[in-house]
């Protein structure tokens, strides 16, 4: 029990550099607390006293601000961050090394009892603030949610999920994210800057205009060139000079 205490400890001071101290994580870390009283809920459930079990989780919630029902079944390492609002369901099984931020809710869809309701996630997933995992699916390992997606389907393994309802971001091969990983460390809250697959796509639509318009604007001008005389050739509506607003629609989109 001490050895897995002293583990769940250690995971805080790595992925929080707020963390300046053991002392400091064990008195004031929400997250720590809740993870302990859940192990003890947890226990009780599997012996079928639930009504203790549920107890004892209520009294966490209300310590913590961060609601896992008993049933629930959380691997070694998981840092809820923060933690105010967090809702982890009954069926729900979050893997070892995971990181869970504020306002994460592990929900499901089904009514139906006995049936797997909430999200499995792997090894070290991160999801975001605000997230909202909905289903019995299950998100692959180093996956990572976004700040306020909605997932309603699985997530690969390595892929990261943003938007209302998510789109998959499908990871590169293994070495480049190995890569990119060692260079930026831990990715708090799940996702960077350039993760969002309509900005880019809108960004790459804008640049194919842009290199569209300054194609014709070329071919125009070799033409009043070729035929300096002719003046007939070029029409008076020809653009020869380029205005696409390329920098201000970039902009728009985020770059």
């Amino acid at each position: 029990m001490f050895s897995r205490l002293r583990s769940d400890i250690q995971c805080i001071l790595d992925r929080d550099p707020a963390a300046r101290s053991k002392w400091e994580v064990v008195t004031c870390y929400p997250g720590l607390h809740a993870i302990v009283l859940h192990r003890a809920s947890h226990w009780l459930w599997q012996r079928e006293l639930h009504w203790l079990a549920r107890f004892l989780s209520q009294f966490a919630r209300w310590m913590t601000g961060i609601e896992i029902h008993p049933g629930a079944v959380i691997g070694q390492g998981v840092f809820i961050d923060h933690g105010m609002g967090v809702v982890i369901g009954e069926t729900a099984e979050v893997g070892d090394g995971c990181t869970i931020y504020q306002g994460v809710t592990l929900g499901g869809t089904s009514l139906y009892k006995g049936t797997k309701r909430h999200p499995t996630l792997g090894r070290n997933v991160v999801v975001s603030a605000g997230a909202k995992v909905l289903g019995g699916f299950t998100v692959g390992d180093d996956a990572k949610v976004g700040s306020n997606a909605v997932v309603i389907k699985p997530v690969p393994a390595g892929a990261t999920a943003v938007g209302i309802p998510a789109r998959i971001i499908q990871a590169e091969d293994s070495a480049r994210r190995e890569e990119v990983a060692a260079k930026m460390g831990f990715s708090a809250y799940g996702i960077t800057a350039n993760d969002d697959p309509l900005s880019q796509a809108m960004r790459g639509l804008i640049d194919n205009a842009a290199s569209q318009e300054h194609q014709i604007a070329l071919l125009w001008q070799a033409i009043e060139k070729l035929a300096p005389q002719q003046k007939d050739c070029v029409p008076l509506d020809a653009q020869t000079t380029e205005s696409f607003e390329r920098e201000k629609l970039t902009q728009l989109v985020g770059k």
